[in-house]
C-alpha cells in the first residue's frame, strides 16, 4: 500500500484539483508540475469539480454488474453439497455441471473451502461463541486419566517395564485375571468461557462435585469475577438436588449440554486435550504422586504464561485482572 503523499495518492489527486479549479492553472500546466498526464490531471479535476473532496478518494474496481456470475441457486446447491456430503471441488463440481475453479472460488466465498470449518458429525458450519465478560458463563466437566504406577507407565517406559511396575505397585487394588492397576484419577475441571481461566482438582472418583464448584466459584472471586452461570453435561453429579441447591445459593443459574453433544461443552473438551499434552503425557513420572504434584505449577503456567490461541495469543490471566470495580 503506498503511502499518504504518494504521487497519484487522495492528497496529491487534491492538490493538482485545487490548483486547477480555485487557482486558475492551466491542466497541461499543473499535470506537467505534478508529473501525470493531461487526462490524469483533468479526471481528478472533474471529479472534484462535481463531488468535492469525495471525488478524489479511491473506489472500488468491483463491477456494477457481474453477468458471469454464479447463479445463487448454484451456489445454494454447492453449499448444500459441501454441508451434508462434504465433497470436494472436485465431486461437486461433476454434479452441478460447474469448472473445478468456479466451485473452490464459490466455497471460498462463503467460507467453506476448508473441512474444518464443517462440523464432522452434523454437517454444518461451526458455530463458536464466546461469552461478553469473565464468570458469565464457566464449564464444568470431569477428565478420567489412568493412574501412573510407581516407575513409570507404558508411555514412557514400554509396554513390558509398564507391566511390570504395574505388578510391582503395592497397595493398590488389581485386577486378578491380569494383575493389572484398577485405578483412575478424575480431574475435575473448571474453565471461564470469556478468559479460558481454569481452575482444577484431583479425586479418586466423581464425586465432590459441589465442593469443587465452591472452591472453583472462591477462586474466581479472588481474581475479581463472580460467576453467573455454570454449563455441565449431564452427569448424575450435575442432576443431583445438592447440586441445584448449590448453585441456587451461589446465585448461579445451572445450564445442561445436549445430550450426546459434547461439542455443546467444547471449551473444556478442548481444555482436556491440552491438560493432558501438557500435564498428564507431557513428560516421565514415576508415580502418581508426582503427577498430582505437578498440577498445580501446571495450571500457573496454564493460566498466567502460556498464550491462547482463542483469546488473541494472551494468557487467560490478561482477561482477570483491570476488570471493572476490582479495585473498588
Amino acid at each position: 500500500m503506498s503511502h499518504a503523499n504518494a504521487a497519484l495518492a487522495p492528497t496529491q489527486r487534491r492538490r493538482i484539483a485545487l490548483l486547477i479549479v480555485d487557482e486558475g492553472w492551466p491542466v497541461a500546466h499543473a499535470a506537467v508540475f505534478f508529473h501525470v498526464s493531461w487526462p490524469t490531471a483533468k479526471r481528478w479535476t472533474d471529479r472534484y469539480a462535481a463531488m468535492g473532496c469525495d471525488g478524489v478518494q479511491d473506489r472500488s474496481s468491483r463491477p456494477h454488474r457481474s453477468p458471469r456470475r454464479t447463479s445463487p441457486e448454484l451456489e445454494r446447491k454447492i453449499v448444500h453439497l459441501r454441508w451434508k456430503k462434504r465433497l470436494g471441488p472436485v465431486a461437486i463440481g461433476v454434479i452441478v455441471g460447474l469448472p473445478t475453479s468456479t466451485v473452490h472460488a464459490v466455497l471460498v466465498r462463503v467460507r467453506l473451502n476448508r473441512l474444518r470449518h464443517v462440523d464432522v458429525r452434523i454437517g454444518e458450519p461451526i458455530r463458536r461463541y464466546e461469552h461478553d465478560k469473565p464468570g458469565a458463563m464457566i464449564h464444568v466437566d470431569v477428565k478420567k486419566i489412568g493412574k501412573v504406577p510407581d516407575g513409570g507407565g507404558h508411555r514412557f517406559v514400554g509396554r513390558q517395564q509398564g507391566n511390570e511396575n504395574i505388578r510391582a505397585t503395592a497397595g493398590r487394588p488389581t485386577n486378578n485375571k491380569r494383575g493389572q492397576i484398577v485405578g483412575t484419577s478424575f480431574v475435575h475441571t473448571v474453565i471461564d468461557d470469556n478468559s479460558r481461566g481454569a481452575y482444577a482438582e484431583i479425586h479418586d472418583d466423581e464425586t465432590g462435585a459441589v465442593a469443587l464448584l465452591r472452591r472453583a466459584v472462591s477462586w474466581f472471586e479472588a481474581r475479581g469475577v463472580t460467576v453467573e452461570r455454570v454449563l455441565s453435561d449431564n452427569g448424575s453429579a450435575y442432576t443431583s438436588h445438592a447440586w441445584r441447591d448449590a448453585c441456587h445459593e451461589l446465585g448461579i443459574k445451572a445450564k445442561k449440554t445436549r445430550p450426546y453433544r459434547p461439542q455443546t461443552n467444547g471449551e473444556i473438551e478442548r481444555f482436556h486435550r491440552t491438560l493432558a499434552d501438557g500435564w498428564a503425557f507431557s513428560r516421565h513420572f514415576n508415580s502418581e504422586s508426582a503427577r498430582r504434584a505437578a498440577l498445580p505449577g501446571w495450571l500457573h503456567e496454564y493460566n498466567h504464561h502460556r498464550p491462547h490461541t482463542a483469546i488473541g495469543a494472551k494468557p487467560p490471566i490478561s482477561r482477570l485482572t483491570n476488570l471493572p470495580g476490582q479495585y473498588n
